[in-house]
């Protein structure tokens, strides 16, 4: 099969790769299409030439065979879902991962609008509902809220019934508005942390000065969580608010909720753009460059 291997953060290359095997509790997945996240550029400094890896964490695809004690899918449904950050991920035509990491693409999605969800979708949803525990009348604060984890921390908030604020560039104001956001800050022009009253969640996505500013718009005991480890304990018992940084964990029945809401209009998704997994070098430098409107997308040659 084909796939990309690394060999170093700018040594990515498409070449052939064995198939992989499947064992007990896992499913081998012909991958239709791989979402691209920062962590997939990020993990490339781990690779060398002795240690070879493929990234990518999204997928979304066809089931191709069952491994032993798998009973929750048949050969020919359609999954989506995330492996985590592992040495042989996703930028592959065939992955094999385990069961509970993936759950049925929802119907109203294309692969490659699937393959964009898992990894930005469930941070968004542990953040917000797993640590800061978001309840309805409460006002959250999303930081770049036009990005993967953004967009979908912005719809879930909403869909919970909280108050959200959303910040990003100003060219990206309609696009956010669109989300369904009660305020919208250009953080490239009014100081948030000047202009809002106080909050009772941050997401924070961004880290820097971006988090270091966000203390301050908290109210006493809400929550600042991060994606990006920028939660900082000293800082938390400063103003008296409570903190965690997490790494998400794949969960299928997460990915379930989320898809039912996908299916019923609740949720949308963005792609920007799509590459063909040849390319996936070009997809990587771009998601390395910031900015990126939703997500990038691979797709493999069916």
């Amino acid at each position: 099969m084909k796939a990309i291997l690394a060999t170093g953060p700018q040594s990515v290359h498409y070449a052939d790769k064995a198939m992989p095997a499947v064992g007990r509790g896992q499913v081998l997945v012909h991958v239709l299409a791989a979402g691209v996240n920062p962590v997939d550029w990020k993990m490339l400094s781990h690779a060398s030439s002795t240690r070879p890896r493929t990234p990518g964490c999204d997928f979304s695809g066809v089931v191709a065979a069952l491994g032993p004690g798998v009973h929750a899918f048949q050969l020919g449904d359609a999954v989506y879902g995330s492996l985590g950050v592992v040495a042989d991920g996703t930028f592959a035509e065939y992955i094999t991962g385990p069961a509970d990491f993936m759950a049925r693409k929802p119907r109203s999605l294309s692969h490659e609008q699937a393959a964009a969800v898992p990894v930005a979708a469930t941070t968004a949803w542990q953040a917000l509902f797993d640590y800061a525990n978001v309840q309805a009348g409460q006002r959250v604060l999303v930081h770049a809220a036009a990005g993967g984890v953004g967009l979908f921390a912005a719809q879930l908030a909403k869909w919970k019934g909280a108050y959200v604020i959303g910040t990003a560039s100003g060219r990206n104001e309609a696009f956010v508005r669109a989300l369904g956001v009660d305020e919208f800050i250009d953080y490239g022009r009014t100081a948030f942390e000047r202009a809002l009253p106080a909050v009772d969640v941050v997401v924070d996505t961004v880290g820097g000065a971006t988090a270091d500013k966000s203390w301050a718009v908290l109210k006493k005991g809400g929550f600042f969580v991060s994606a990006v480890g920028a939660a900082n304990e000293q800082q938390a018992l400063q103003h008296r608010v409570r903190a965690a940084n997490f790494l998400v964990v794949p969960d299928a029945s997460q990915l379930q909720q989320i898809g039912q809401l996908l299916d019923a209009g609740q949720l949308r998704v963005h792609v920007q753009q799509t590459f063909p997994l040849s390319a996936a070098a070009e997809a990587l430098d771009l998601s390395r460059q910031g900015h990126v409107r939703g997500k990038l997308v691979l797709t493999t040659p069916g």
